[in-house]
């Protein structure tokens, strides 16, 4: 199959590359179907493309890069959804705004999107855990590390 995107023109995909949610995102609940492609080799970052509308698409992340010690704990009705015992079977991305300068660009960890690597389903959820925050910025992940060194 051929879908156009924001960032990479004209891809082909498989069926079974596809991301589902069946609840959609935040905001953006008709959205069900995604393809996560990376920006770069390295891998830290994707943009997650609609593939109902080819100029939707979100930049993510992965967490862990941002903050080692990052370990979301979903509640028992996003683990039932998603068809996983426990949340450490499941893969996590966090939503980034890209700002300019980069290093005021935002992540949002408070609500990252879990993904069950078997199923290809995945969810948007709300961690309950306070310790994380819908509008954190690039440049607090970059001062936390450099106090650890």
């Amino acid at each position: 199959m051929k879908t156009k995107t924001k960032y990479f023109g004209e891809i082909d995909y498989t069926r079974d590359e596809l991301l589902t949610f069946d609840k959609g995102l935040f905001g953006f609940e008709e959205e069900k179907e995604f393809l996560l492609l990376p920006f770069s080799a390295a891998g830290t970052m994707f943009s997650l493309q609609s593939v109902k509308t080819p100029e939707l698409a979100f930049t993510l992340m992965h967490p862990f890069s941002l903050d080692p010690d990052y370990a979301p704990v979903l509640n028992d009705e996003d683990l039932k959804e998603l068809q996983a015992e426990k949340s450490e079977d499941l893969y996590y991305y966090v939503l980034c705004t890209v700002k300019e300068p980069v290093g005021e660009s935002t992540i949002n960890m408070k609500c990252p999107l879990a993904i069950h690597p078997d199923t290809r389903r995945g969810i948007q959820a709300i961690l309950e855990d306070d310790a994380w925050g819908m509008r954190q910025s690039l440049s607090e992940f970059e001062e936390r590390r450099l106090k650890k060194c």
